[in-house]
C-alpha cells in the first residue's frame, strides 16, 4: 500500500502534474498513514472481568483503535469464552477467561484491576516491579493515609509503600500527574460526580467567594453501583419503585472526596455527604450545595464553570437554567453540569450527572490509560449516550 502510494507521488512529480502545495498535503497524509501502520498496539489485561465494570472495560477496550486485549482473568469462569457470559460482546471479544495464576499479566503494557477492594494491593506490586502500568478501579490506592484507608476498608493494607506513588485518576484535575504515572487509582463514581461539581469553587480564584465550612453533597446512584454480586437491597423487587438513603453516618467515599477537596482548597472545610440508592440501573445524580460569602454574588458562576472546563473533552457545562438528566449521559464518558443560584440568595446549587459505570469507572480508566500512553485523551471514548 505504501509503496504504491509513494510510487504514484514520484510519477506525478516527475511529469509535473503535482504542484508543491499538493505535494505538501499528500506527504502530510502519507506521514499519517505511516504512523498508523507502524504504531504498536497497547497490550491490555483485565483482572476480574466478570463484574459490571469489567464488562464495561471489555466493551470500551474492544473498540479502542490502539488496544489489543491480551487476557481477562476470572477464577470462577476460567476457560469459558467471554461471550458466553456477556453475549453483548459476541463478535467483538474472542478471548476466554483465564485463571489469574496462568495469566501472563507481566507481558502486558497495562493491567486494569476491576476487582473487589483488597485484591489489587496484593497483586499490583509484582506487576509494577516488572514495569507494567496499573490502573486500579477499586479503592486500594485512592487514599494517601494508610490509617484512614484501614479504618474505612477494615483490613490491613498489603502495599502501603505504593500509596504515596499512586496518582488519583481524575483527569480533569490531575492530567499532568496521570501522564507520568505508573500506578493510577481510578476514582469512585460518587467522588467523580461530586469533585467535578465542586472543583471550580475550590480553585484559587473562587474559594474566597465560597464558605469552606458548608459544603453539602446529596448524591443518588443506580443499582449497578453496588456491583454484580447478589444482595437483597439491589434485587428488582427491593430496589424497583423505591428510593432510600444510606451511609449517612459515614460512607467510605467521603474520605476520598475530602482528601481531594483538601488538596484543591489547600485548607480544611466542612462536608456533609449523603448517598442514596435510586430505582435505575445506571447513573449518578449529585445535587451539590455551597454557601456564597458576602460579596461573592458579584461572581458570574456560569462563566466560572465554563472557563474552568473549556479545555476538557468530557465535561459539558450546560447553559444557564438547564437541568441535566442521567439518561443524557447513559453509556458515555460524559459528565454534564449545571449551575444555579436560587432567588439570588447566598446558596449555590450545582447539579452533575455521570454514568457510574463509564465516567464513574471503566470509561475514566480508559481515559487515564490514554494519558499514560500519550494518546489523544478521547481515544476509544467517542460513544454517544444511549436514548431512550
Amino acid at each position: 500500500m505504501l509503496a504504491d502510494f509513494f510510487g504514484e507521488i514520484a510519477t506525478q512529480v516527475t511529469t509535473g502534474i503535482l504542484g508543491q502545495a499538493s505535494l505538501g498535503r499528500i506527504l502530510q497524509v502519507g506521514a499519517s498513514i505511516i504512523g498508523r501502520d507502524c504504531m504498536v498496539s497497547i497490550k491490555a489485561g483485565i483482572v476480574g472481568g466478570t463484574g459490571y465494570t469489567g464488562v464495561e472495560l471489555l466493551r470500551l477496550l474492544a473498540q479502542h483503535p490502539m488496544v489489543e486485549l491480551s487476557c481477562i482473568t476470572s477464577r470462577s469462569e476460567s476457560g469459558l469464552p467471554v461471550c458466553d457470559i456477556f453475549p453483548s460482546l459476541r463478535g467483538a471479544v474472542d478471548l476466554s477467561f483465564v485463571d489469574p495464576a496462568h495469566a501472563r499479566l507481566n507481558e502486558c503494557d497495562v493491567v486494569f484491576f476491576a476487582t473487589p477492594n483488597g485484591v489489587a494491593m496484593q497483586q499490583a506490586p509484582a506487576l509494577l516491579a516488572a514495569g507494567v502500568r496499573v490502573i486500579d478501579l477499586a479503592a486500594d490506592f485512592r487514599l494517601k493515609d494508610v490509617a484512614v484507608w484501614q479504618h474505612w476498608y477494615g483490613m490491613q493494607h498489603a502495599a502501603p509503600e505504593w500509596l504515596e506513588h499512586a496518582v488519583y485518576g481524575l483527569p480533569e484535575l490531575n492530567r499532568q500527574q496521570i501522564a507520568g504515572a505508573q500506578l493510577v487509582a481510578n476514582p469512585g463514581c460518587y467522588p467523580t460526580a461530586v469533585l467535578l461539581g465542586f472543583a471550580p469553587l475550590l480553585n484559587a480564584r473562587s474559594r474566597k467567594e465560597i464558605a469552606v465550612d458548608n459544603f453539602i453533597a446529596d448524591a443518588k446512584s443506580g443499582v449497578s453501583g453496588a456491583g454484580r454480586k447478589p444482595e437483597r437491597h439491589v434485587l428488582f423487587a427491593e430496589a424497583g419503585d423505591n428510593f432510600m438513603a444510606y451511609g449517612v453516618a459515614g460512607h467510605r467515599h467521603q474520605a476520598e472526596i475530602s482528601q481531594m477537596m483538601h488538596d484543591l482548597a489547600g485548607e480544611d472545610f466542612g462536608l456533609v455527604f449523603c448517598p442514596h440508592l435510586a430505582p435505575m440501573i445506571r447513573g449518578i445524580y449529585a445535587t451539590l450545595y455551597a454557601r456564597i460569602q458576602p460579596g461573592g454574588n458579584k461572581t458570574n458562576w456560569q462563566e466560572l464553570y465554563e472557563n474552568y472546563y473549556c479545555d476538557t473533552s468530557f465535561v459539558d457545562v450546560l447553559p444557564g437554567g438547564s437541568y441535566p438528566e442521567t439518561r443524557s449521559v447513559r453509556g458515555s464518558n460524559c459528565c454534564r453540569i449545571s449551575v444555579h443560584q436560587p432567588q439570588k440568595g447566598d446558596m449555590l446549587v450545582v447539579l452533575t450527572v455521570i454514568d457510574n459505570l463509564v465516567k464513574g469507572a471503566a470509561g475514566q480508566a480508559v481515559q487515564n490509560m490514554n494519558l499514560m500512553f500519550a494518546l489523544p485523551e478521547d481515544s476509544g471514548l467517542g460513544q454517544l449516550p444511549l436514548a431512550p
